[in-house]
């Protein structure tokens, strides 16, 4: 998916919503549990749900991991059903990874020839022939991370080295990397006042904004300081949205969640032209 098409998409639903599907079979409806593949059934139904609504979905790939085999087969039942039915999506795995060269391409593999995801989420740490193997990938991006919404990010993140913070030097850096038109970013909601300066080094790519919501990040102020011409953000809600309720009117109770994100990001779009 191009980021033309991606951008299309949010005009269209008037949305930048990005659902995160984080299962953990101890909080959904203990119903599905009955169910042959309750992760994918829970999936599914938060998939129909607000498909109209979301323009991006995210697996955090740690919350399939943790149950083997069949956590994997039901991440790829998901992502095959979102392909299948629902190709303008656009499709996430939030999965950071990052290494060596020739294992960072097995990953690239992994997740964008074998998967069929649309991104993946990296982490920069080892530089640039860590993540230039993800961005060999025609069609395809990388989501660096750059200035994350947990407390610890103050740990090395903002710490100053040449004479500015580290994640200024990620994104310039990055931007130097070959094909690094297909990069996107993470910044968390919680460092809405971080967007401003970020938007002058990278004005252009589309930023994944985790934090709004549980995390006590503001959409105002994130589209406030981080919007662009293009729109340029997919925020992203986990909790909030698929944990609504954990009755049989779960979906429902996850589109009407959805519905109240939509309903500010379409007032929002208004306000800014967009």
């Amino acid at each position: 998916m191009t980021t033309q098409q991606l951008t299309h998409q949010i005009r269209q639903k008037k949305s930048f919503l990005c659902i995160g599907l984080d299962v953990d079979l101890d909080k959904i409806p203990p119903h599905l549990l009955l169910t042959e593949d309750p992760i994918f059934e829970f999936n599914k139904a938060i998939i129909d749900a607000t498909h109209d609504l979301a323009v991006a979905y995210k697996p955090n790939t740690a919350f399939y991991e943790a149950y083997g085999l069949k956590g994997w087969q039901s991440l790829q039942k998901t992502i095959d059903y979102l392909n299948q039915n629902h190709p303008d999506i656009f499709t996430i795995a939030d999965a950071k990874r990052g290494d060596i060269g020739n294992t960072s391409t097995r990953y690239a593999q992994a997740f964008f020839q074998d998967m069929q995801f649309d991104s993946v989420t990296v982490a920069p740490y080892m530089g640039q022939d860590s993540v230039e193997p993800f961005l060999a990938f025609e069609g395809k991006h990388t989501i660096l991370l750059a200035l994350t919404s947990n407390a610890g990010a103050f740990d090395f993140q903002t710490l100053t080295t040449q004479g500015k913070p580290l994640y200024q030097q990620v994104l310039e850096t990055s931007q130097t990397w070959q094909n690094a038109h297909r990069l996107m970013y993470v910044v968390g909601a919680t460092k809405a006042e971080y967007f401003t300066e970020i938007r002058k080094i990278i004005p252009h790519n589309f930023l994944l904004v985790p934090g709004v919501g549980a995390q006590g990040g503001s959409l105002a102020e994130v589209c406030k300081h981080g919007l662009n011409a293009e729109v340029g953000l997919l925020i992203n809600s986990s909790r909030a949205i698929i944990y609504a309720s954990n009755q049989d009117d779960f979906a429902q109770k996850s589109r009407a969640e959805a519905l109240v994100i939509q309903q500010e990001m379409q007032s929002i779009l208004n306000q800014y032209n967009l």
